[in-house]
């Protein structure tokens, strides 16, 4: 079983990371989304309606293995 990947307010962080906002059709992007940093345990603060949760935001990693 795979870890959650979207949050509803006051649900706890399961990880340090950075969170957007994002909204109830994938099809009508939100315009200016909040985003907040938290730490694991932290609790998702409010979003600007109750129709929208909280998701994490991936940053690209790199796996150069050429830097050796």
């Amino acid at each position: 079983m795979g870890e959650k990947t979207e949050f509803r307010v006051g649900d706890r962080a399961p990880n340090n990371g950075h969170y957007m906002e994002f909204g109830e059709s994938l099809d009508t992007p939100i315009v200016d989304p909040k985003h907040v940093t938290l730490r694991k345990g932290d609790r998702f603060p409010n979003t600007s309606n109750q129709n929208r949760k909280w998701k994490k935001v991936n940053k690209g990693k790199s796996h150069n293995h050429y830097d050796k």
